[in-house]
């Protein structure tokens, strides 16, 4: 089953989208006629651009206004066909796509256009052409595929077929299992796309908003699986209209939308096995048991200050490895390495963006199952030279250039620990830190549907909605990831302006990934009477924060007394209580976070998020965010 997509979803010129859509991997393109017009090359020599590119044209897209047309509009439509279909033959390619007339003086009538339909067929099959129809959401007179369909059905030519489109058929809220009684060889084409549900007029979600198949809120999946059990063997396409995108990498894009299709059509496997999916196989999502370890890139005097920093948390320096300048950090079931390696990907990165966290390590059940998922939707895999005695352990790279490890429990990768690493001291109870609640990625407010795209295709995880975060000096936008039993979870945040922390972090580190881990604690009071008795700095909260706490809660005044105190931050729903506590920021806006989850509170405290936030501010001002 080959794949496809639309010139019009990704940006440049037309030789800058063929590029891009081959390097992503896919099989052909639908040419958006617009793309084509604005070329100046001649029909045959963007033909022969295409194939030499190892890629094929699927479809020849959009024919606008030609059904039920009064003469002499009629006429001149069909006139038009004429050329398009000769420009086809140039081009190399036997499909057109004829989307349903928005003309003001079209005419309605089922029959009406099924005749015209049927003159088409004539015509196209003289010159050996096909041509399918779509219906619009927004058509004049038919925006439903069951119309087009008996539109299709009663103009009764080979050469006219249907096509559908994700979109216009789900926008509508129309059952797409309509279609699985529509004969699969009479289905031309399929079209695919996303959209996040927005009460707004269909034409401008379509033009403006619509996304990669898992990057929205529409059900693609069942609509996919409708089409496929019709019977449908053609290929399988993406059209995409993004402003966005448009404004984006088109390899990036690229990329996302064959990885989208692959994770779709394997979903559409599993789901639906009589449907015969083409499709080489690919392990299912992966599960996420937790996350292994944390590894910084750091070096000399700011090696020894995060050491220290670690210190303060409750850490111990458990191991140092035999063979590299690394150290193993350990509390609970949480692993921290402090990579000071001159010859590693470690020392290229802290050149880059200082100390940062370049590499998460992921336990899952197989290892080698993600790795080969991952491969299979795209992702680069990672590899260095190991160092005697190093185990090699399967990765991937992952956001600005960092490192995703898969550690499994197979003996090789279980033991890593005590295989690599010479013990200094037993790991111990510190300060009561158990394990990572999550980790938060900063990236560009436009990254953020990718790298959503990225985790929720590789893992088994599920997306909550957009929060929008308010900054001092803008918004920065946040989406939480998470497995269902909950052991891995990562916020990712969409910075739009270096006004804000989160953009003022990324700028300043030239894009360092994570800006902040979330450690857990069984008991917050225990570990912050701990933590001050280590020399833990916490992030000073302001008493008008906790007037206003007062305000909204009934907090015992012994508690309300030790959240002063100790500068811990409350929230609280239906489910439960959650605390928070910070470190000051390090390393130009990096920071670490304490939290507790009491009951069944699931959230990431989106309503302390602008306090503390402006407590941040405050102790960088002047030095890592900028000021109006």
């Amino acid at each position: 089953m080959k794949t496809s997509i639309a010139t019009v979803s990704v940006s440049g010129n037309l030789r800058e989208k063929l590029e891009a859509i081959a390097a992503a991997g896919f099989d052909g393109v639908e040419i958006f006629e617009q793309d084509f017009i604005a070329d100046d090359r001649s029909p045959r020599d963007v033909g022969a651009m295409i194939r030499d590119h190892g890629l094929e044209v699927t479809l020849f897209q959009p024919f606008r206004d030609f059904e039920g047309l009064p003469e002499p509009l009629r006429a001149k439509a069909f006139d038009r066909a004429r050329r398009k279909f000769d420009l086809m033959g140039e081009l190399g390619t036997d499909l057109m796509l004829v989307c349903s007339s928005c003309h003001p003086e079209a005419l309605g009538g089922i029959d009406r256009a099924a005749d015209d339909f049927a003159e088409l067929g004539a015509i196209a099959a003289a010159q050996g052409v096909r041509v399918g129809f779509e219906a619009l959401a927004w058509g004049r007179h038919v925006n439903d595929h069951r119309d087009a369909w008996e539109i299709v059905r009663r103009a009764d030519h080979p050469n006219i077929g249907l096509i559908v489109d994700s979109f216009h058929t789900l926008a509508r809220r129309i059952d797409p299992d309509s279609l699985r009684r529509v004969p699969g060889d009479r289905i031309f084409f399929m079209q695919l796309a996303d959209a996040p549900k927005i009460d707004m007029d269909l034409l401008y979600l379509s033009r403006h908003f619509r996304n990669m198949p898992g990057e929205g809120d529409l059900d693609v999946a069942g609509f996919t699986r409708a089409v496929m059990a019709a019977g449908y063997a053609g290929p399988v396409s993406l059209e995409i209209f993004n402003d966005q995108f448009r404004g984006g990498s088109p390899l990036r894009v690229a990329r996302d939308g064959y990885r989208s299709l692959i994770a779709l059509m394997d979903d559409v496997r599993r789901a639906e096995p009589e449907a015969h999916v083409v499709m080489p196989a690919c392990p299912p999502r992966a599960g996420v048991e937790g996350v292994a370890f944390i590894e910084f890139a750091s070096r000399g005097a700011d090696a020894k200050a995060l050491a220290r920093l670690l210190e303060t948390l409750g850490f111990a320096r458990v191991g140092q490895h035999k063979s590299k300048r690394l150290t193993l950090w350990q509390q609970g079931d949480i692993r921290i390495l402090i990579n000071a390696e001159p010859g590693d990907l470690a020392a290229s990165i802290y050149n880059a963006h200082g100390t940062s966290i370049y590499d998460i390590g992921l336990a899952v059940g197989s290892a080698a199952d993600t790795t080969a998922r991952a491969k299979a939707l795209g992702a680069d895999p990672f590899a260095q030279n190991l160092s005697p005695g190093q185990t090699a352990i399967p990765a991937i790279r992952g956001l600005g250039g960092s490192v995703l490890h898969f550690l499994d429990h197979s003996q090789a990768l279980s033991d890593v620990w005590t295989a690599e690493f010479d013990a200094i001291v037993p790991a111990t109870a510190g300060v009561g830190l158990t394990r990572i609640d999550h980790i938060a990625q900063t990236m560009t407010y436009d990254e953020m549907l990718s790298w959503s795209l990225f985790y929720t295709s590789l893992f088994a995880m599920s997306k909550a909605p957009v929060v929008d975060v308010t900054d001092p000096d803008g918004l920065v936008r946040s989406q939480a990831l998470q497995t269902p039993e909950r052991t891995f979870r990562i916020t990712l945040n969409g910075a739009e302006s270096h006004r804000t922390f989160a953009g003022a972090f990324l700028a300043d580190s030239f894009g360092a990934p994570v800006q902040h881990v979330a450690l857990a604690t069984d008991d917050m009071l225990a570990t912050a009477r701990a933590l001050a008795k280590a020399g833990f700095e916490s992030l000073p909260m302001p008493q008008n924060y906790y007037a206003d706490l007062e305000s909204r809660f009934d907090i015992p005044a012994e508690l309300m007394a030790d959240l002063k105190r100790f500068n811990i931050l409350y929230d609280a729903d239906a489910q439960g209580v959650f605390l928070q506590l910070y470190s000051r920021p390090f390393a130009g806006g990096m920071f670490f976070e304490i939290l507790q989850r009491q009951g069944g509170f699931d959230g990431y405290g989106a309503a302390n998020a602008p306090f503390r936030i402006a407590a941040q501010k405050r102790l960088l001002r002047g030095k890592a965010v900028p000021r109006s």
